[in-house]
């Protein structure tokens, strides 16, 4: 006996074994039952959803033996020739390849004659969409206003190209994708009737294979068990598909947390030892985040019967919703962009590797407690807070020419000053911790000093520009909060040092004696120190800091609570912004903006009137009623409502630097 497949074995005979397509199955059962029938279906969907079986159902329906009915028996003869394919009344006909005028013109000459079998002739035109333009018109006519005896049934997965006029003529029946719970439930079925082994994660893969075609999903079904030897399991069923398995997707959500790039690669090197497709790989990693994203919006949504749920709860606990969508973000992109790398793998690794790069937080923070000095380097470089407030570097240029013993004089006296000058900010608090640090340094500055001051080491075409590095004991000297002045009477005067381009030394720096712990500049405006710090102050430097962005927004929605050692804590009233990544952002400037390092922790919570939104929208409230006032009691605006019986509008008065923003 010739083995008849799945798809064609299990083909619906009635509309009560039809799966998935309630909706048109209610509409084609009234109108059977009350004899309201129309004389032309379409019937629109992708393929394998069911256009050509409910064709078949609703034509017995028509042509059964006991009568129009909307449950045929099956067993007349109309019935059986219709299922079979043989019945003279039931004409089905591929417009793809039957698409000229001339078959149409031949099959409308044959509607007009009576039936020979049936109760009435049944045209189904399949892929109706593919006819040409003469013969849709030649159609229109007949379409229209058919024989009494004459039903057409129109078939096609493209809608859009139909005409107008024949939409027009029809009643529409839009056929829905199977959900991947009815094919699984259905293939369940069969195969349970068909003594078939089979495991259920087995079926949800196939289901979701063949993407809502219900014959899709009976041909992979053949197919698997063709390839497991008459047992469908998840694992034979992964690899005839190609699917990568759930724990890779896992492993790899868990390599990008934790930041490890190395378990991220070594993932993506067994997936190509796999043979298995990175972009169907990328695709099932952003239905992973998809199914994760919808667990944290609405917990307990996915099934206990999901092989995937422990995994997917476990994942929506783990991940922040920020990080989920950037990740599927990055995701989604990475797939459209596999075409333009040199190959799948260098895209799927700069995928995962983008992905690292973009996790927030993903730099570490810099210690915040204190470090043993004593194994710095000789010469650190200075932080950006002491370097600010230095007013110029000092730089000495010195041009040695062949003129006898004075220019090295010269030369020696000015190093000597510049090599001594860190050690006259005298700072009264201990440095102990920096002292090697800080012999050192002097001791490379006097070396330098000593081989500048011998003329026949310097060629006298040479012009030798030093640059001396601050040491640590600099730093501290800038941010002590006492220190002594520099004494002017131990700069040597500008008359023993030789005129013209011998030396050149900004004149600013020994005008008058500098203290280091107090801005050079008189301009900037003074703010309070971190310890100082209120919440009254807080909206005045949320507002004046230059963030952008989300951390700017999250500046401006964010209270001030407090400082606990060196550590800033915020309130905000979303809580979105209290998980959002300008965080990060946000400390950097305030850490700038202090001047020493800090961290930053937000509370999600009710804000008070203390934030920079809140005292901006008092502010614009305040502008808005001012105006307001201003308005009515204006002579001129009084005398236009007075004159014109007029009113002024509720919202039509703006103040006029709020209408210039």
């Amino acid at each position: 006996m010739t083995y008849l497949v799945l798809a064609r074995k299990w083909r619906p005979r009635s509309f009560d074994t039809l799966v998935g397509q309630d909706h048109v199955v209610r509409a084609l059962t009234h109108a059977l039952d009350t004899q309201r029938l129309h004389h032309a279906w379409l019937f629109t969907g992708t393929r394998g959803v069911g256009k050509t079986t409910l064709s078949r159902i609703l034509a017995k329906s028509l042509n059964c033996e006991k009568g129009i009915t909307s449950s045929p028996c099956g067993q007349c003869q109309a019935c059986t020739e219709i299922d079979a394919g043989r019945f003279v009344d039931y004409v089905e006909l591929d417009a793809a390849s039957n698409r000229g005028v001339e078959e149409m013109t031949q099959l409308l000459e044959q509607a007009v004659y009576a039936p020979g079998a049936g109760r009435f002739k049944v045209y189904m035109i399949d892929e109706v969409h593919m006819l040409s333009g003469h013969a849709f018109n030649a159609m229109l006519k007949t379409l229209e206003e058919p024989p009494p005896h004459v039903k057409f049934i129109l078939a096609t997965t493209d809608p859009q190209k139909i005409p107008v006029t024949v939409l027009s003529r029809c009643l529409q029946f839009n056929l829905k994708q199977m959900t991947a719970e009815g094919i699984v439930g259905h293939l369940q079925a069969i195969l349970e009737e068909e003594a078939v082994e089979f495991e259920v994660p087995a079926l949800r893969l196939l289901a979701q294979a063949a993407s809502g075609s219900m014959r899709d999903a009976l041909s992979l079904t053949d197919q698997a068990i063709a390839y497991s030897a008459g047992r469908v399991s998840a694992e034979d069923v992964r690899g005839m598909l190609g699917t990568i398995d759930q724990r890779y997707l896992v492993r790899l959500l868990d390599g990008l947390t934790a930041r490890d790039g190395a378990a991220v690669v070594q993932i993506a090197d067994e997936l190509a030892t796999r043979g298995l497709s990175y972009s169907g790989a990328l695709a099932d990693f952003s239905t992973l985040l998809s199914r994760v994203a919808i667990e944290q919006r609405v917990p307990g949504v996915t099934s206990e019967d999901d092989p995937a749920c422990n995994d997917i709860k476990a994942l929506a606990q783990k991940l922040s919703p920020d990080v989920v969508q950037l990740f599927y973000t990055v995701a989604v992109h990475s797939r459209s962009e596999l075409a333009l790398s040199p190959d799948e793998y260098a895209g799927f690794v700069m995928a995962c590797l983008r992905m690292l790069a973009l996790l927030p937080g993903g730099a570490p923070e810099p210690p915040s407690g204190p470090t043993d000095t004593k194994r710095a380097q000789p010469d650190p470089k200075p932080a950006p807070v002491a370097r600010a407030d230095q007013n110029t570097s000092a730089q000495t240029t010195i041009t040695t020419q062949s003129r006898g013993p004075e220019p090295a004089a010269e030369t020696a006296v000015e190093v000597d000053v510049q090599a001594e000058d860190p050690s006259q900010a005298e700072d009264p608090s201990p440095v102990e911790d920096l002292s090697q640090a800080e012999d050192l340094s002097q001791a490379e500055d006097l070396s330098q000093a000593e081989d500048l001051s011998n003329p026949d080491d310097v060629p006298a075409w040479e012009e030798i520009t030093i640059e001396p590095e601050p040491t640590p004991a600099d730093e501290i000297g800038l941010q002590s909060q006492d220190t002594s002045d520099i004494d002017a009477g131990d700069i040597p005067e500008t008359d023993a040092v030789s005129s013209e381009d011998d030396f050149m030394l900004p004149a600013s720096d020994f005008d008058e004696p500098a203290n280091y712990h107090e801005p050079i500049s008189g301009n900037r405006p003074v703010s309070p120190t971190l310890k100082k710090m209120t919440a009254k102050d807080w909206p005045e430097l949320a507002a004046g800091l230059a963030a952008t962005g989300v951390a700017a927004e999250l500046a401006r929605q964010s209270e001030w609570l407090g400082v606990d050692n060196n550590e800033i804590i915020l309130r905000v009233a979303v809580r979105t912004l209290a998980e959002s990544p300008g965080k990060a952002r946000l400390c950097t400037l305030l850490s700038e903006h202090f001047g020493q390092v800090v961290t930053l922790r937000v509370e999600f919570g009710v804000t008070g009137s203390d934030t920079a939104h809140a005292v901006q929208q008092a502010e614009r409230q305040k502008r808005q009623h001012e105006a307001e006032a201003a308005a009515q009691s204006d002579p001129l605006v009084l005398d236009l409502l007075r004159e014109f019986d007029a009113r002024i509008l509720p919202g039509s008065i703006v103040p006029l630097n709020d209408k210039a923003a």
